[in-house]
Order: structure tokens, then sequence, then C-alpha cells
């Protein structure tokens, strides 16, 4: 059986106050399977973390489970954060944010007497492959959903596409066209905080000043500083220097893009090959499109955590087919997911009982099932009672 695998340490997310932080998806699959929580709460939205976590005190109250089963802390990342993770008690880690501060969980885990797991989303770009009969066929509808997934949330979701690929053709300027017109009618907008704003300009101006790099197109109304806007922006270079700038393939955290033309579909498989890991990989072609694209698919296979085609990554949904999570960078473990139901398992651990009494077995593994749970009995699913002596039992 699943048996709880112990403290749970949840850092909450600077992007998401509520979806990913102090009762986001961490909390809620380490609570749900038996772990107690402590929170180490995000500093740009410290008031709405001691909200939730006095909603989530009361809880604990009403339910009348043991007073130290959810606590949450304040402080620097870097103190506080760091002691956590190596705290002896502790017995896993979820983290959503920056690569860097992940991965020094990460380490700080790896380097405790008693490793534990970090189950760390870290960067993502999310990239777009857009194929040729698509892009002539489907120019304004693409363009438009992209705009839609770039600028959604001020480009501050994990799921934002960050790069689009495409073959330089009359149908590729086309949809540069388009995408041009459509981010410059864009409006700015508040980002969460003003570290989150200060990062986005400072990887805006790091992108765009790269050699090579040209402006596409920017907001046409200025933002203002007053309110931590971010402007949407997209800017576009060909395969070979996008090969020359790895630079180009760092997240920026806002509603930027960069839109890259390749020559042949080689160099678009050549590019996805390079690619770092990414929480997802999208592809837009039609049915002679994609046939023509298996290798990719293929190769983003090996890339990503989830493969769409025809869509747009922003956003997730709670269900079981929800895989949020994919090869390094992206997570620091690939085999897990940290939305959906199967996010659960991150924070259990099997344990087999064998030759024991009766007596002394938990509920979820005696014979006449007391529970009445669905279990697997020699890889049936049942619910029925095992009869002693039977070849099940």
């Amino acid at each position: 059986m699943l048996i709880p695998i112990g403290p749970v340490i949840v850092f909450g997310s600077s992007n998401f106050p509520l979806a990913f932080s102090v009762a986001g998806g961490d909390t809620a699959s380490a609570l749900a399977t038996g772990n107690p929580v402590v929170v180490k709460a995000h500093s740009g939205h410290p008031g709405t973390s001691e909200l939730v976590a006095t909603a989530i005190r009361r809880a604990v109250t009403a339910c009348s489970l043991p007073a130290g089963v959810f606590s949450m802390l304040h402080g620097a990342g870097k103190v506080i954060g760091v002691a956590l993770v190596r705290h002896p008690l502790a017995r896993a880690v979820g983290f959503t944010g920056s690569r860097e501060a992940g991965r020094a969980l990460f380490d700080a885990a790896a380097a405790r007497l008693e490793p534990i797991p970090v189950f760390a989303e870290m960067s993502s770009l999310n990239p777009i492959f857009v194929l040729p009969e698509a892009m002539c066929g489907q120019t304004a509808k693409i363009a438009e959903g992209l705009r839609a997934s770039v600028t959604l949330g001020v480009g501050q979701f994990c799921t934002k596409p960050g790069l689009v690929f495409g073959l330089q053709d009359a149908g590729f300027d086309q949809f540069q066209k388009a995408v041009g017109q459509l981010f410059e009618a864009a409006a700015p907008a508040t980002m969460l905080h003003g570290g989150i704003c200060e990062s986005y300009h400072q990887g805006l101006a790091r992108a765009s000043g790269t050699s090579g790099v040209k402006l596409l197109a920017r907001s046409k109304e200025n933002p203002d500083a007053r309110k931590t806007h971010g402007e949407p922006v997209i800017v576009c270079t060909d395969a070979k220097n996008f090969r020359k700038h790895p630079e180009l393939a760092e997240e920026v955290f806002g509603p930027f893009a960069v839109l890259v033309s390749g020559q042949t579909m080689a160099e678009l498989e050549n590019i996805a090959e390079h690619l770092e890991g990414q929480l997802t990989a999208t592809v837009h072609g039609t049915p002679g499109d994609l046939q023509q694209a298996k290798r990719l698919l293929q190769i983003l296979e090996r890339k990503a955590g989830r493969l769409l085609i025809n869509g747009f990554p922003t956003g997730v949904e709670v269900c079981p087919a929800m895989k949020h999570g994919g090869p390094y960078p992206a997570t620091t473990d690939a085999r897990f997911t940290s939305v959906g139901t199967a996010a659960l398992y991150r924070f259990v651990r099997p344990i087999c009982y064998q030759n024991f009494p009766a007596s002394l077995l938990p509920g979820a593994l005696k014979d006449e099932n007391p529970l009445n749970l669905w279990r697997l009995v020699n890889g049936r699913l049942a619910k029925d009672a095992v009869k002693a002596g039977s070849a099940d039992a």
C-alpha cells in the first residue's frame, strides 16, 4: 500500500498567489495523502499568504486535526527556505519558481545526511512549431491564439510560449506581419509585484539587445512604471542566429516571445534536439504537415511533459490526464506532475507487508476490506473480500 512520506516543505510561488502557493496543489496533495505541511510564504504576497493560512488553520481546527498538521513561515528564502529543507524531519519539498532558487533547494536536499526528494518546477519556454501548410492556411487564427497565450496573465503563466518556430517562406512573412499587428495593439498590464516587473524588463533588454535579433512589435501603449506594467513585445531572428546565441533560449518571464525562422525542416529538428527540457511543446499543422513532422514529434516527446497539436499551452486542468512537469530544467523529476490527481504520488511511498498476521495488517490490506476500497488483487481491481486460503489471499 502507499503511505505518507512525512512532513512536506512547500514554497509559495510568486506568479500564482493561490493555485501554486499556500493552499495550492502542493499543499493540497501533501495534506490529502496524510502529510503535515510547512509553507514558506512568498515575499511578493505576504498578506494574501497570511489570509489563506488563517483559513487553513481554521479548517484544521474545525476538522479536529492535530494543530501541527499545517504551519507557515515568512522570511528570506535563502535563510528560512534552506533551513527548512535541511531540517532532519523534512521528508519532501514542493517548489515553483526560478531555476536558481529551485536548484539551490535541490542541492541542499541532496547534500543532507539523509537526502530527500525535491519536486521543483523551475523554467520553461514552451516552444511552438508552426508547420508550412498551417502557417499559410490558418495565419490569422494561429496569430491571435499566440497573442492571447503570450499575454494571458501578463505572460506570468509557467506554460507561456516564449519560442515560436517556422519555415521561412511567404506564409511565414504573412504570419509575422499578423503577429506584429496583434502585439502592437495589445495593452500593457500590471504584473504581480515589482520584483517580477523588474526582472521582466531586465530579461527583455537582454534578449532584444542580442546581436541579430530584430524588434518585430511592441505595444503602442507605453507602460506605466507606477503600476508595474509589463508591455507585450515580440522579436524575431533566424535559426542560425538562434543557435549562435544560447541566451535566446533562456526564459523571459512576462509577455514576451521570440519568433525564429528556419530554412528547412531538418534545421528545425536540429533546434528541437538541442532544446532543454520543457513543460510543454506544441505543433500546429494540417494532417499533411503532421505526416511530415513525425521525427519532430518524436524529438519533442523526449523534451516535454505535455505535447499539444493545434492548441496553446497556457493553463492547466486538474484532471487525471494532466501532466505538469517535464525533463530538467522544467522540473527536477520528470516522472511526476504538480497538477492533476497524479500529483498525489509525489508525497507517498509504497510499503509491502509480507507474512503479516491478519490482526496486524492495516485496514486497507485486510482480507475482508473493511474500508470498502478498490484494490488491486492479483492485478484485478476489486472491492470483494479476499477469502482466506484462496489463491488471492
